[in-house]
């Protein structure tokens, strides 16, 4: 994500200085949400054996976990602020909304809510850190919330079962696994739509390429899933990057 972000960074014209705030930012404001996940899920992954969470395989406490995930938190604030009053204040809501997911969202109906939040916080947070503020593009923001809500799928998709058993009701496992699989490249293949035909002018080839490959990784994956639960996530992922690469051959994320 960091490294998506700095390219996007870069195809917005910002400076080499400004580029690496803003990739820290995101870095920090990353590990805050990830780590904070960590510390407060400790509980529930132990109870249904994650043993590839490092605080249920023993190879570091909640407790060091939570204090570095405040770390990354108080590092992000800063660096995020330097990036301008307007594109800090948008990175700050994504992160925030990403806290706000680990701390109750998640077994809610509105699950889904924090994550189009933050992803589509990050394109936001580019543009208006780029030279002139510039406002960021509806199409780039709204891809990139769509994005948001089929990672949230993709993430979720394997653990629905666990999470039920332990008291976890968010959208995806208010769905089922079976609909959720279903409905994982339905806001996938919408963002790619939009990144290769929302914005001005014609899509060329990279958007027509982008048209045909997005939906081929994202129903591939929902199918595969239904035997092999990681292969969603990790086609969200190759969504994404196309989404990415697509977006930086069409031109930076600003309006």
């Amino acid at each position: 994500m960091t490294l998506l972000v700095g390219g996007l960074a870069v195809a917005a014209g910002q400076s080499a200085m400004r580029t690496g705030l803003t990739a820290g930012a995101v870095l920090a404001g990353q590990l805050s949400i990830g780590w904070s996940n960590d510390a407060v899920d400790a509980a529930r992954d132990r109870a249904v054996g994650r043993r590839t969470k490092a605080v249920v395989d023993g190879a570091v406490t909640a407790e060091s976990v939570r204090t570095a995930a405040v770390g990354a938190l108080t590092l992000c604030l800063p660096l995020s602020l330097a990036c301008g009053p307007a594109a800090g204040a948008v990175h700050l809501l994504g992160v925030a909304a990403g806290w706000a997911y680990n701390l109750g969202l998640k077994a809610t109906v509105l699950s889904w809510l924090p994550y189009a939040v933050g992803f589509a916080s990050l394109p936001a947070f580019v543009a208006l850190g780029a030279p002139g503020r510039p406002w960021p593009a509806w199409w780039v923001v709204t891809a990139a919330g769509l994005l948001g809500v089929g990672a949230h799928l993709a993430d979720v998709l394997p653990d629905i079962a666990d999470d039920l058993a332990t008291g976890v009701r968010g959208w995806p496992q208010r769905l089922g696994a079976r609909r959720s699989g279903l409905l994982l490249p339905v806001p996938l293949v919408a963002a790619t739509g939009l990144l290769a035909f929302g914005g001005p002018g014609p899509a060329g080839v990279a958007g027509a390429l982008a048209a045909v490959v997005a939906p081929a990784v994202a129903v591939g994956g929902a199918l595969l899933g239904r035997t092999r639960p990681k292969v969603p996530f990790a086609a969200a992922v190759v969504v994404a990057a196309v989404d990415v690469a697509l977006l930086l051959s069409r031109g930076a994320p600003v309006g």
